[in-house]
């Protein structure tokens, strides 16, 4: 704990430091001029394989699965601690910043979706998929769709933040923030005690948004955090993460714009469905060996 007493004016410490404090400043808008490079289909797809960009390509491979073709999309990588998401390409698609952006050139001129909500469900309604008819079963997907919405920066840039990157380590806001993960996490245990997916007995985009946060979290692989929230108490939790694991597209969606772990499970850029077979890092290193 510490006697910090807020200034009457704030003004931006650009030493703060801990990870991912390159990133962060206080105003919008680009750093640098560069264009976005654009494939060959239809969607394309700008982003890096942390959650939430794990929650669209999961949906596009899903997608594909099914047989839309035209869900064929270029996924390009946004190194973030690069910077690559202040260039004027990004920022005139996303004029917030962040990763994950989708551009579509299917439509008569391109349109630009930006945040993983906006991107699943303009993806849902576009291909008719994974996402109810039934007025009931549809409300209870978008319930759960913006519940991750919500809850998720609770565990990302709180728990997360401090329990894992910043550059002290406070007692307070770990505290508050474990409590409100774990709050989170029985939230979702309680629900998935009573129906197989997180809006009933259909998968849908609700599962595609939560999945990659608390499926990740509940298998401790987020933050190095398990053992502290004792993540192994919610059971129905992880009977959902490896149900939704053993999914092919599922599997696919996660090594997308991956750049770490296993060179196996990293696709750094995917531009043909064939990538998968012949271009994760580990084919890449052989090659150049």
């Amino acid at each position: 704990m510490s006697d910090y007493t807020p200034p009457k004016v704030w003004t931006w410490n650009r030493e703060s430091g801990g990870r991912f404090a390159s990133i962060n400043r206080p105003i919008a808008g680009p750093t640098h001029e560069k264009d976005l490079p654009v494939g060959k289909h239809p969607i394309q797809l700008y982003s890096l394989a942390t959650p939430n960009g794990v929650k669209v390509t999961i949906m596009l491979e899903e997608l594909l699965a099914l047989g839309h073709a035209g869900a064929e999309y270029d996924a390009w990588i946004i190194n973030i601690g690069e910077g690559n998401q202040f260039s004027s390409g990004y920022v005139a698609v996303n004029p917030n910043s962040k990763i994950p952006v989708m551009v579509d050139h299917s439509t008569p001129e391109p349109t630009r979706v930006f945040e993983s909500g906006s991107i699943l469900l303009y993806l849902a309604e576009k291909f008719d998929a994974f996402l109810p008819k039934e007025h009931h079963k549809r409300t209870e997907t978008m319930n759960w769709l913006f519940w991750q919405m919500a809850s998720a920066p609770y565990l990302g840039g709180g728990f997360g933040h401090f329990y894992a990157y910043a550059p002290v380590k406070l007692e307070y806001p770990i505290d508050r923030f474990a409590m409100e993960v774990k709050r989170q996490l029985d939230v979702l245990d309680r629900n998935l005690a009573e129906r197989e997916y997180m809006a009933g007995d259909e998968y849908t985009i609700a599962d595609m948004a939560i999945w990659p946060w608390y499926g990740a979290l509940s298998k401790g692989l987020l933050y190095e955090a398990g053992e502290f929230l004792s993540v192994h108490e919610y059971k129905n939790v992880i009977r959902w993460t490896d149900m939704l694991m053993e999914r092919k597209a599922v599997q696919r969606g996660r090594m997308v714009n991956r750049s770490w772990g296993e060179p196996s499970s990293q696709l750094i850029e995917r531009h043909d469905a064939s990538d998968f077979d012949t271009k994760t890092q580990d084919k890449v290193e052989a090659a150049q060996s």
